[in-house]
This record gives C-alpha cells, sequence and structure tokens, in this order.
C-alpha cells in the first residue's frame, strides 16, 4: 500500500507539473517569482498594464532582466499613451542593458518619435542605425539576425533590415514635406528590395510633386502584381485610391485625345484645308481698314 500511494504522489506531481509548463506555454509567460516574472503576469495573465508597469520598474531597479524588463515597459506604456515618459525611460537607463540589446530598443525608440510626433529625432536615429549597417556592425557584424513578431520568430537579413530603415526615413521625410528627400531614399530602399507597401509611398511622393505619370507607372505595377506582396488586398486597395486620386488631379484631355488623332495627323488636315480654302489675309479686320486708308492716301 505504501509503494501505491508513492507512485500516486508522483503522477500528481508529474501531472502538476505538465499544467504549469501548459500555463507558462500558453500564457507566453517565464518561470519564477523575480519582479519580472511578475511583471509580466501582470501584462499578460491579469491584463493589469498600470500594475506591469511598477513591477517593471523594480526589475530595472533590482538588475532583474533590465534588457527585457526596459523594453517591455516601453511597449505598454506606449499601449497607455505614455510614450513620452517611455522615450526618457530608455534614454535614462539604457545604459544599465547589454550592447544586444540596443538595437531592439532603438527600434521601439523609433516607433515611440513616431507616435509622438518627433520626426527630427526619428530622422536622426534611422540615419545612425544605417550608419551602423554601412559601417558593418549592425547585426553584431552578421548578414541575419532573428527577430521576434506577434511570438513568432524569423530570420531578417541585412539587405531587409536596411529596406525597412529607408522605408522609414522616406515616410519620415514626408512627414516634413521635403518629397525630394524622401523620393531619393525611398528608390534606394525599392532598389535593395522591393515591396508594393514603399511602392504606394513613392507613388503618393510622387503624386505631391505633380509628376503623375511617374507615379502612374509605379501604382499601376501594384495593381498588376508585379511586386512583392502585391496580393495584399490592403496594398490593392491603397494603389487604386492612390490612382484615383491621381486622376482627378490630371488635365481634362485635349479633344483630338477624345479622337484618337495625333498631333502630326491634324496639321496635315489644317495645311489641306487651308490649300482648298480661299486665301485669305491673317492681319486682323482693323488692319486691313488701316492698310486700305493708307493706298487711298497715297493716290
Amino acid at each position: 500500500m505504501e509503494e501505491t500511494s508513492g507512485c500516486n504522489n508522483n503522477n500528481k506531481s508529474a501531472s502538476k507539473g505538465k499544467k504549469d509548463d501548459l500555463y507558462h506555454v500558453l500564457h507566453k509567460v517565464p518561470y519564477g517569482d523575480s519582479p519580472y516574472v511578475r511583471a509580466k503576469h501582470a501584462q499578460l495573465v491579469e491584463k493589469d498594464p498600470e500594475a506591469a508597469i511598477v513591477l517593471f520598474w523594480k526589475a530595472i531597479n533590482s538588475g532583474d532582466k533590465v534588457d527585457s524588463a526596459l523594453k517591455d515597459m516601453a511597449v505598454v506604456m506606449k499601449r497607455l499613451d505614455r510614450s513620452e515618459e517611455a522615450i526618457e525611460a530608455i534614454c535614462s537607463f539604457r545604459g544599465l542593458c547589454s550592447k544586444q540589446s540596443q538595437e531592439s530598443l532603438d527600434n521601439v525608440l523609433i516607433d515611440l518619435y513616431k507616435k509622438c510626433g518627433k520626426i527630427d529625432e526619428q530622422i536622426e536615429l534611422l540615419k545612425r542605425k544605417l550608419k551602423l549597417i554601412y559601417q558593418g556592425e549592425a547585426f553584431n557584424g552578421k548578414l541575419t539576425k532573428t527577430a521576434r513578431s506577434h511570438g513568432k520568430k524569423f530570420q531578417v537579413s541585412i539587405k531587409q533590415e536596411t529596406s525597412r530603415l529607408l522605408g522609414n526615413l522616406g515616410w519620415a521625410y514626408m512627414q516634413k514635406m521635403n518629397y525630394m528627400m524622401a523620393e531619393v531614399v525611398y528608390q534606394k530602399a525599392q532598389m535593395i528590395d522591393p515591396d508594393c507597401n514603399k511602392a504606394c509611398n513613392l507613388g503618393l511622393c510622387l503624386i505631391r510633386q505633380a509628376r503623375y505619370e511617374e507615379a502612374q507607372l509605379i501604382l499601376e505595377d501594384v495593381l498588376k502584381g508585379k511586386l512583392p506582396g502585391s496580393d495584399d488586398s490592403k496594398s490593392r486597395k491603397r494603389a487604386q485610391d492612390l490612382l484615383t486620386e491621381l486622376r482627378s488631379m490630371l488635365p481634362p484631355p485635349h479633344f483630338s485625345d477624345l479622337l484618337g488623332l495625333d498631333d502630326e495627323f491634324i496639321k496635315g488636315l489644317e495645311q489641306l484645308m487651308n490649300e482648298w480654302g480661299p486665301v485669305r489675309s491673317k492681319r486682323l479686320p482693323i488692319f486691313e481698314e488701316i492698310s486700305s486708308f493708307r493706298d487711298q492716301l497715297a493716290c
């Protein structure tokens, strides 16, 4: 009987362990009882962002997973419209974080600057990140890195990251109405890693410069499925909306265009009619009268 009881206890412990594992997997909560773990529990399980921020601060001040605590706290603050506070926190405490975490902190900062309308700061940070890529210091010198989005991991190449940063830089320049600089940046981004979203932004940039024919060609490429991501319904709708806006700005077609006649044909037709019709003076009637009066005086 004692052996059976021992087996039952072991089975209960094993079952409890499996349930705990399942709980952590489902809620994406780390193990333990540290301030950072409790902060994630408040954020993801209890759905209490204010309590999570308090616990993230405790984690940072106690040195508990500072890299993750600072980044996660900034993300929660952004959702609560406390972006200014999040920017101040990152700028003040990123010195406590590892070198490997600086890139992800920069990405959070870019989003925060964008939300706050701090365009100059956003442009400066994007340029600094691009400079690190040109100098070979991004991704810790590697050609790819592992990124995470919506809980899923995936590989990002240095070319994809460069194109993404250039796309963000182009959009920032457009917010400052610097369309010429935005165009240059978007063109570079499309040369490196083209996609339909940046193509639509480039088309919009050209429309704002009244370069309608160039914009039309780019937007039509999206609708024809010539660019990666062209099958996305949102991108196709945006391209169609931009084309509609563009066409509303174009001048009405000339009558000869409506008939499908070219300029050379029209000129030839006018020449033929002139040969058939009576020869008329091209001078205005008033000059004809003056000429006749002058002839009378001469007589």
